[in-house]
């Protein structure tokens, strides 16, 4: 009797449960449905304005530009719909945003910034989401005081430089006789260095280059936010992590194409040319993918861009994926996914020597041994054996189908540049001539340091980024700046040391060392550079999300733990008494 009863229970209870499956997957069509039916609605419409305005502008002033509005259009709606594929296309496009400036854009200064035609829009509808669902936009209530500091420094510098400098008249109007200045009784006025000052004017725009400034200096830090909701569970990190390798892998791949393409002859390179343009790296140079490029083996001079527009911002590419290459090779929990990571690291490496880019040849090997210490990695001796063989047979194999010399060369290059200007001292020059050229309490202006800010007026070259940030905006710009990534660093050391699963912290460990090398890291400028200072911030966010996912994590291992204690206990009490169950 009672064994029929648990029957007709168990089978009710099995009726139940397809019919809330049914339902749920009825539910599901009709959601499905909705989206598919919302997509096309806003594909039409978009299509339909941006053929309204593209048209008249394709024949009004030039079919690029009506051909460029007709397509941003179409891609600011269904971004700002979808957020977050808006985002992680923003992320799959960025490396090869520069080949899509030559291929499409034809080189066009402006249609560099056509990665951001997925992040703003991305940005602004994750906002808009969050606000809707009132999720919090401050991710972080701490990190709002040293970002407030820092904001206050740059507005005030736009404002009070950038925004005076605006008011000047234009160097064209003043006559010869008013170009410097004299004083009372008509001598002209001399600097500490015997030279005579020249009457303050203008030749370009200050304020649209403080502009352009400050979105170079801090507007990709949303992406903290942008981070922080884009990657909600473990799942979606370890997506991330593979995701990042495999445009490591492909772009690492083109750039082998671009090298052997050169050495054989079906790219011309610089190599014909004569004087310094042997020496410059030129847009006629560009091979297969990527921007400028300077090939010109009989002098030493080798310098490929990739799939970049220059061939630093492609040396800073392979540092920043030596980071993330060593993070998912050691983090991963998929055997197969932590080959790929090794498999990345060594097409990173022979990059790092074939591209002739100094700063990769010495950072990247670097990168991967201070991460090596830093993260812990070098204690898990065992695991750490097999990765050192591997990577080791990879790169033997890779460097076989190189020259010896041309190897050697390139480690000469590299030692001869050390001794012609050592770095110390360079940056010491930098941190000089950031010092004396110092008039005022607020620097010189945002963007008058930045070179990709030349479009509006002239800029003066400087080479490291902290010089840099005290040309611009003075001493207050750069001890505020400091503060805020000193302030990150510490923030997310605190929660990558609290975290309990063993592969979010693995994962955690290599995303700080990278935050910490790249925030005090004194030569060049990374955090102008693509794609470091996307993936600076967009690592930060995602380290201030792991407690989230850890806590996650945590219960759903009770649950487990707690599910599997129960069943143990069903299966002792049925040996013990079949006929209780």
């Amino acid at each position: 009797m009672t064994r029929s009863l648990r029957r007709r229970q168990s089978r009710k209870r099995q009726a139940d449960n397809s019919s809330v499956d049914i339902k749920d997957k009825l539910a599901q069509k009709r959601k499905a449905k909705a989206t598919r039916r919302k997509l096309m609605g806003l594909i039409g419409f978009s299509l339909f304005f941006a053929i309204l305005v593209g048209v008249p502008l394709s024949f009004s002033i030039s079919p690029k530009i009506g051909g460029s509005v007709g397509l941003l259009i179409p891609l600011f709606v269904v971004c700002y719909n979808y957020p977050r594929t808006a985002l992680w296309a923003f992320l799959i496009y960025m490396p090869f945003s520069g080949t899509m400036t030559y291929w499409i854009g034809g080189g066009n200064a402006l249609f560099q910034l056509s990665k951001d035609g997925f992040y703003i829009p991305g940005l602004l509808g994750l906002i808009y989401y969050c606000r809707k669902k009132k999720q919090a936009i401050i991710v972080s209530k701490p990190l709002l005081i040293t970002l407030v500091l820092l904001a206050t420094c740059a507005l005030l510098t736009l404002f009070f430089v950038n925004g005076a400098k605006q008011f000047l008249p234009t160097c064209d109007s003043i006559s010869y006789d008013d170009r410097y200045l004299r004083d009372a009784n008509g001598e002209w006025i001399l600097s500490a260095d015997g030279i005579v000052i020249r009457t303050p004017c203008k030749n370009s725009i200050p304020f649209a280059q403080g502009i352009l400034g400050l979105k170079v200096l801090a507007g990709y830090i949303p992406l903290i936010f942008c981070a922080y909701y884009l990657i909600n569970d473990k799942k979606q990190l370890l997506f991330l992590g593979r995701l990042l390798v495999v445009i490591a892998i492909i772009c690492c791949g083109l750039a082998l194409i671009q090298f052997w393409m050169f050495k054989t002859g079906r790219c011309q390179g610089t190599d014909h040319l004569a004087g310094e343009l042997l020496f410059k790296p030129t847009i006629k140079a560009r091979c297969l993918v990527g921007g400028s490029a300077l090939y010109s083996p009989s002098q030493g001079q080798i310098r490929m861009p990739g799939t970049f527009v220059s061939p630093w911002h492609w040396g800073w590419f392979l540092v920043a994926n030596a980071a993330i290459c060593f993070s998912v090779a050691f983090s991963d929990s998929a055997f197969f996914w932590r080959n790929c990571g090794l498999f990345g690291m060594a097409m990173v490496f022979i990059n790092a020597v074939i591209c002739g880019q100094r700063l990769a040849l010495a950072l990247v090997p670097a990168v991967m041994i201070i991460m090596l210490f830093l993260t812990g990695k070098i204690a898990d001796f065992k695991r750490f054996i097999p990765i050192a063989i591997g990577l080791s047979l990879v790169l033997l194999i890779g460097f076989s189908f190189l020259n010896p010399d041309f190897v050697q060369e390139r480690i000469d290059s590299f030692v001869g540049r050390w001794n012609a200007s050592p770095p110390y001292s360079f940056i010491q020059e930098q941190f000089d001539f950031a010092m004396r050229t110092q008039k005022g309490f607020l620097g010189q202006g945002l963007g008058s340091g930045t070179n990709s800010t030349r479009i509006f007026g002239k800029v003066s070259l400087i080479e490291t980024y902290h010089p840099k940030l005290l040309f611009e905006m003075g001493f207050p710009g750069l001890i505020a700046f400091m503060i805020f990534v000193s302030h990150l660093c510490f923030l997310t050391f605190k929660i990558y040391r609290g975290l309990k699963d063993e592969c979010l912290k693995s994962f955690a460990s290599g995303f700080w060392v990278f935050l910490l090398i790249i925030a005090y890291f004194p030569y060049w400028y990374p955090l102008d550079t693509d794609p470091v200072c996307v993936y600076y911030w967009l690592f930060a966010g995602v380290l201030l999300k792991l407690p989230v996912i850890d806590k996650e994590e945590q219960i759903k291992l009770k649950a487990q733990k707690a599910a599997d204690d129960a069943l143990k206990k069903r299966v002792k009490t049925k040996r013990r008494n079949p006929s209780a169950i």
